[in-house]
């Protein structure tokens, strides 16, 4: 029998199976704000288990790419509301899929242009991140060099989570996904290339990763522990993150106070299949000896691996990206063995329907 399509538990909840759609910035959000297109493609898609939405900001300092939605406002609030009904509606009564929102602020992977009037680039220190990104006013661009925060950044930045995570509670969210992966904002406070801080928030792991906890730990305490989870990569370099020779005793680190914490789960990225670093097995089965919540894996599983995890106890659940981006019945091709479609590279970030809510679902008979 297929674990991978049978009901699976996640805290409170329980889900039609144990498939996860990961997150995936897709840049529909005109003005940052969701909306019927973005309701269509989510619920198009509401096969899985649990769907985490792409990285949504919990403040306007947040929004470093060009058309990426907010949670901070009530016209944001209301826009999700539309993607959290429509997904909640298209299957049975308690049964369809669930549906976590991914905070995300970008911190230092951001420019200046593509923040709105009166918003901070900001980061745990004043390190510009490599490379470049796309604005909408003037193409590519170099990042932007960030302010370091101040404590009262810090103080007023967890507050925006903590706002962030009870509004997605009033747009009909499931839940919440920290995102500390990545290179963003909470993962530039755990790595010590982007922070240089010696305050009570740098150096040693105990420092770098205080920010992290404490968010979790005030978000816990506004929605409760089994709405929320965590996303980490270690040994990503995505986003000029650097590798270093204590990462793994770090992140185990991480792992004991999560689970200290009760969260609902950790969700642990694997970009080795996009050419970073593979994350050793290693640290993989520290978070699941450690951690006793629930432990979703991603990264290049197709169906046979992804059933060989489950049925080995590595995981509870599996995330997949760029398949069901490109498969809105993925469940149901996964299931009849079908081909998948491949996905549409050009239009991962570009606006409208295109190769966003028209990638064809199976034919019937072929289901």
């Amino acid at each position: 029998m297929s674990l991978l399509f049978s009901k699976a538990t996640l805290g409170k909840l329980t889900l039609q199976n144990h498939i996860v759609m990961a997150p995936l910035t897709r840049s529909r959000a005109t003005g940052n704000i969701p909306n019927e297109l973005m309701a269509e493609y989510y619920a198009q898609r509401a096969g899985v288990g649990l769907i985490i939405t792409e990285g949504t900001s919990p403040s306007p300092n947040g929004l470093g790419y060009g058309r990426i939605p907010g949670i901070f406002s009530n016209e944001q609030v209301a826009g999700w509301k539309k993607v959290t009904d429509a997904v909640h509606a298209k299957g049975p009564k308690n049964l369809g899929a669930k549906i976590f929102v991914q905070l995300m602020h970008t911190g230092r992977i951001a420019h200046q242009l593509n923040l709105p009037q009166g918003a901070r680039v900001l980061a745990p220190s004043a390190v510009a991140a490599a490379g470049q990104m796309y604005t909408d006013a003037e193409g590519m661009k170099d990042h932007t060099t960030p302010e370091a925060m101040t404590e009262a950044d810090i103080m007023a930045t967890t507050a925006e989570f903590v706002n962030a995570a009870t509004n997605a509670v009033k747009a009909g969210f499931d839940g919440v996904e920290l995102h500390a992966a990545n290179g963003y904002l909470l993962e530039q406070f755990i790595r010590p290339n982007s922070n240089v801080r010696t305050d009570q928030y740098g150096g040693g792991i105990e420092n770098r990763a205080r920010f992290v906890l404490e968010v979790a730990e005030a978000v816990i305490a506004a929605i409760g522990k089994d709405k929320v989870g965590i996303r980490l990569s270690p040994y990503g370099a995505f986003n000029d993150m650097a590798l270093y020779p204590e990462m793994e005793a770090d992140y185990a680190y991480l792992a004991e106070k999560l689970n200290a914490l009760g969260l609902a789960y950790i969700h642990v990225v694997d970009h080795s299949a996009q050419g970073a670093p593979v994350v050793p097995d290693s640290i993989k089965a520290t978070f699941r000896k450690v951690f006793k919540q629930s432990l979703i894996l991603s990264g290049g599983y197709d169906v046979k691996r992804a059933e060989a995890d489950l049925a080995a106890g590595r995981a509870d659940l599996i995330a997949f990206g760029k398949p069901i981006l490109a498969n809105p019945d993925l469940v149901e091709r996964f299931k009849a063995g079908a081909p998948l479609n491949a996905p549409d590279m050009a239009t991962f970030y570009t606006p409208g329907a295109k190769g966003y809510t028209d990638y064809p679902a199976l034919a019937p008979q072929a289901a």
